[in-house]
């Protein structure tokens, strides 16, 4: 972080869940000021200026221009991500921005917005399962080879989010569609893991509206022959909080991890295994997961050191791409 006693000033657009989350946690920084939170919400403003009594805050974004703020971070819903980022970067409202994940709903989209970002500060979209431990000491694994040559994988997303939704209803409209909502962690890390994938085929149940898939199933081909196959649902019993995961043959065996633990089989030796609470999962404020501290760490690391984000909008192009690739398979 920064060293020379001087404060980022930093806005807040979106003030729901993760948009609320986001504010608490940057609260937390030392050497972030919280100086701006944006919601269309009435109520929510309201009670923002409870939380933070020294924030502007506002209904309009174009009220943040002349705050002279030097990070942005987006957290409305997807479908509105392309033109709010479009108008912080076209209005010099901040150079850095932080936007939640996907990038945008469509890669036209982020693909322009990587070249409005290309002469302006530090970009990132929020994938935080890259700084969750259990993938990272799974990519540290794959990287050493400890299962020889890939052969394939398997990843998938699952929440019941809508387990119990009505035929027909729209509810799930606003979050722009499984794959992009909680599909798009896992694509990530396994583009983070596996380099370029390229859809082959893929299947999509629209069962709550048709402008919105809640069931995805798709197979991806990768490098030196390696297949893989997702599968998406925001749908499924017994998830009442999202899991994600991965499990990975090679030709010395497979290699299984989750939010919570990591299991190692190769062949001709038994299992090992490590757990969640036994890899230094600890920060130093806690709120919604130990990930979130560390990836807005990084951001504002990055900010101050001017490097690259690990997660930076080119990065997520990727996962727009291949999410691209499965909508047009599906239709």
């Amino acid at each position: 972080m920064l060293t020379d006693g001087s404060r980022l000033r930093v806005g807040v657009i979106g003030l729901g869940k993760m948009g609320v989350m986001h504010a608490c946690l940057l609260n937390t920084f030392p050497h972030v000021t919280v100086a701006a939170l944006c919601d269309k919400g009435t109520l929510m403003r309201k009670i923002a200026k409870k939380a933070f009594p020294n924030a502007i805050i506002t209904g309009e974004i174009g009220r943040f221009a002349d705050l002279d703020l030097d990070a942005v971070c987006v957290a409305t819903p997807i479908p509105v991500h392309y033109q709010i980022i479009k108008e912080v970067y076209g209005r010099g409202i901040a150079p850095n921005v932080f936007a939640e994940k996907t990038l945008t709903s469509s890669f036209r989209q982020s693909l322009e917005l990587c070249a409005l970002a290309e002469n302006s500060g530090v970009n990132m979209v929020g994938y935080m399962k890259r700084f969750a431990v259990t993938f990272n000491k799974a990519k540290e694994l794959l990287n050493e080879h400890v299962l020889g040559d890939l052969v394939s994988f398997e990843g998938y997303a699952f929440s019941s989010d809508f387990s119990e939704v009505p035929k027909g209803s729209k509810i799930s409209e606003a979050r722009g569609g499984v794959i992009e909502d909680l599909g798009s962690h896992v694509v990530d890390l396994a583009v983070w893991i596996f380099g370029d994938l390229t859809v082959e085929s893929a299947t999509a149940n629209y069962r709550c509206t048709p402008r919105s898939e809640d069931d995805v199933t798709f197979y991806v081909n990768g490098l030196d022959g390696l297949q893989g196959k997702f599968e998406v649902s925001w749908r499924k019993s017994g998830y009442r909080m999202p899991e994600f995961g991965l499990t990975v043959h090679g030709t010395m065996g497979a290699l299984h991890v989750n939010d919570d633990e990591l299991r190692l089989e190769l062949s001709q030796s038994p299992p090992t295994r490590w757990y969640r609470h036994d890899m230094d999962d600890n920060v130093r404020f806690l709120l919604g997961g130990p990930e979130y501290y560390r990836e807005t760490m990084h951001f504002f690391n990055s900010i101050a050191s001017g490097a690259h984000t690990i997660s930076d909008f080119r990065s997520a192009l990727k996962v727009d791409f291949l999410l691209e690739q499965v909508r047009e398979k599906c239709r």
